[in-house]
């Protein structure tokens, strides 16, 4: 009986356990789905708080934007998103769709001047793009990722804006994308003029261009704006070189056109490992003292040296001699290197540009002084090549007193040594001349002479050559059979290799490398030039398109560099600068470059047609001294001198005579019946006396005034 209440007992704790453990977990979970309701209802306001921060964030944002978009666009809104297309081109000027111009336009942008726009990335873009090098050097309180520029056309596709490199770089896009577009957004804005820029170059090499000025004023010719931070790439002589924009005033983004800057070209940013300075490729040399290098093959190391003021006189008037040393070891016996010689502004001479050179097999000395060029005072830059295999070599520049020639002979080995009156004379003074190889000898020796000359040298028979050389030598001497130059055996398939194999030019022309260096001196499009209106050494391009420019010698570039116009000094008018020589001449009575040019000249005027072209086309400056003048004046028409230097008798001779009948004026200028007709129409002869007070400076023919002097050119000349 016990048993069993006790089991009835135990059964019935067990149940009520059962049942309380069951309430447990029963109200446990209804806790839970409480408290789980309770953070899913809290998530959703927090939600919706967010949202709702947002949205209001956003709508401040946008307001902050358009207020910010209308400050800086002083009351304009423009601030559309495009799909950026990288387009060749120089500058920073964009091209934009028409709808742009539209919207624009009818904000009356046009009448608030130059347009300028900040392009930035779109914002997917700009966290992958914050760490471009390009933007590294911008300052913290700047948006990444962002430039300004200007717009050159408004004909870009709808929904597209065209991108010059530089300022798809400067964004922060220079890789791209995989299509090769990009979102950008452009912004209207309006910048103040800029008064001040630090630039600092990428690498050294800049400090070697000769004139700062003139290469970055041909830069900035192309370009609206700068902003900090922003990499201008710069070419001088084919060469580019990367100057980073490191302050500007009086804003971090300024305006470059119509503007007078200062500006300060600060130390090269490029350090070594070791964070030392980086070194130009431009190694300085000094003067006797020699440096030693290692090239390899196919590779330039680049040396420059100063001739200071009294060495360039003592050189120029022949009392010094300037020579370049290039020793090379020849222990393995298949390397060797060549030298090319450049004076600026040429800085890096090769093979294919330079004016001195010397392809010697082994060591090699070139006497600058003895090329026929001019040698004076400047700087001057030395290219080692490497010819063959990698070469050991030491390069020294040295200035010595020059050779003197004795009395009468000639310094050398060639056989025809003096003329017949310098052998005279030397005769009477004890010398006699040897058969044998034509030197003068002294009558004491000269029969022990004859006899050793005879038994140990003989001549070469080849035309033009007559070199004196040992018997045991004469194997080894050969001559080239194409140009014909004397040389050794061994020096034969360098010579061939380096002087008669075809090179190619950028241009397309091929030709061997003498005919190659007077093609890149002279006629080559590509040819660098320095622009007599802009000062930057430049690509010439081909002949102007205009007639009168090519007969003033202009190039391509300097006929299109010279079309920009500068207020003339006496009269403030805005006048080209290739017709300010010709207005002052016209119109102040000065002389143009051309009337100075003949005037210095000692040839008389007429028929100088072909002279005045040279002179225009070899750059001719004209020096502030008093220019030489003949003692006549000469009709440039007929050749008839007229004494002393007073005009008025030429301006009555040419009015009468050559202006007064169709057949007199045609057959005085020798031109066509038409500009006959027309020349006597606008000039027709008259009773009354008339003033030609305006003189043609190429013809040097009076006209009445600087109109009929401009029909004048555009008729005859």
């Amino acid at each position: 009986m016990d048993f069993e209440l006790r089991a009835a007992k135990e059964k019935y704790e067990r149940e009520q356990r059962d049942k309380k453990e069951k309430a447990r977990q029963r109200l446990d979970r209804e806790k839970k789905l409480k408290e789980e309701a309770a953070k899913r209802q809290e998530a959703i306001d927090a939600a919706q708080r967010t949202r709702r921060i947002e949205e209001a964030g956003a709508t401040l944002d946008a307001q902050q934007r358009q207020e910010e978009v209308m400050w800086l666009g002083d009351g304009i809104v423009f601030d559309k998103d495009y799909l950026g297309i990288p387009v060749p081109g120089n500058g920073d000027k964009l091209k934009l769709p028409a709808s742009a111009f539209s919207e624009l336009s009818s904000q009356n942008a046009l009448d608030k001047g130059p347009m300028f726009f900040k392009v930035s990335v779109a914002s997917e873009r700009a966290t992958a793009s914050s760490s471009s090098e390009s933007n590294a050097y911008r300052t913290e309180d700047m948006e990444a990722n962002h430039t300004h520029a200007g717009v050159l056309e408004f004909t870009a596709n709808e929904g597209f804006v065209e991108i010059p490199p530089h300022v798809w770089q400067n964004v922060g896009l220079a890789s791209g994308s995989s299509s090769g577009l990009a979102k950008v957004k452009v912004c209207y804005v309006r910048l103040p003029k800029g008064t001040y820029a630090k630039l600092r170059p990428e690498n050294p090499d800049f400090i070697d261009v000769p004139n700062h000025k003139a290469v970055l004023e041909t830069k900035l010719r192309h370009h609206a704006s700068m902003s900090v931070g922003d990499l201008l790439t710069v070419q001088h002589a084919g060469v580019d070189y990367g100057l980073r924009v490191m302050d500007l005033k009086p804003s971090s983004s300024v305006s470059v056109l119509e503007t007078d800057m200062e500006v300060d070209v600060v130390g090269s940013g490029d350090n070594n490992e070791d964070g030392s300075s980086a070194q130009s490729r431009l190694l300085p040399l000094e003067l006797g003292k020699s440096q030693t290098g290692v090239v390899p093959e196919g590779e330039y190391r680049y040396y420059k040296f100063s001739v200071d003021k009294t060495n360039g006189k003592a050189i120029s008037s022949g009392e010094l001699s300037l020579l370049v040393h290039l020793s090379v070891e020849t222990s393995g016996g298949a390397a060797d290197a060549d030298v090319y010689i450049g004076a600026h502004p040429l800085l890096f001479p090769t093979k294919h540009n330079h004016d001195w050179s010397s392809h010697d097999k082994g060591s090699k000395v070139i006497m600058m002084t003895s090329s026929g060029r001019e040698v004076g005072e400047g700087t001057f830059s030395i290219g080692v090549y490497g010819f063959s295999g990698t070469t050991s070599y030491q390069v020294l520049v040295e200035v010595k007193q020059a050779v003197q020639a004795p009395p009468g002979q000639k310094l050398g080995t060639r056989g025809s040594v003096s003329s017949p009156s310098s052998s005279h004379q030397q005769g009477e003074d004890g010398f006699e001349k040897c058969e044998n190889c034509a030197q003068l000898i002294p009558h004491r020796t000269f029969a022990l002479h004859e006899a050793y000359c005879r038994r140990h040298n003989v001549i070469c028979k080849h035309p033009n050559c007559g070199i004196v050389l040992r018997k045991t030598e004469m194997e080894k001497h050969v001559h080239c059979g194409k140009c014909g130059q004397a040389l050794q055996r061994d020096e034969l398939e360098k010579h061939t290799k380096v002087f008669h194999e075809p090179l190619k030019c950028g241009c397309g022309a091929v030709l061997e490398m003498e005919q190659m260096v007077d093609h890149r001196a002279s006629v080559c499009p590509l040819r660098q030039i320095t622009c007599r209106f802009c000062g930057d050494m430049v690509q010439a391009g081909a002949e102007a398109e205009n007639v009168r420019d090519r007969y003033r010698g202009l190039t391509q570039h300097e006929s299109s560099c010279g079309s920009r116009t500068t207020p003339c000094d006496t009269c403030r008018r805005a006048i080209m600068l290739k017709e300010m020589d010709l207005h002052k001449a016209a119109a102040h009575g000065g002389p143009s470059q051309i009337e100075s040019s003949l005037l210095s000249d000692s040839t008389p005027l007429s028929g100088q047609i072909g002279k005045i072209t040279e002179h225009a086309g070899s750059n001719v400056r004209v020096a502030d001294s008093q220019p030489y003048t003949p003692s006549y004046i000469e009709c440039p028409i007929c050749s008839r001198k007229f004494d002393g230097h007073e005009t008025w008798q030429l301006n009555e001779h040419i009015n009468t005579v050559h202006l007064s009948s169709q057949e007199e004026a045609a057959s005085g200028m020798q031109v066509e019946s038409s500009v006959v007709e027309e020349t006597v129409n606008r000039f027709p002869f008259s009773t009354t006396k008339r003033t030609l007070s305006v003189a043609c400076p190429i013809c040097g023919m009076a006209v009445h005034s600087e109109r009929d002097l401009s029909s004048h050119i555009d008729m005859v000349h």
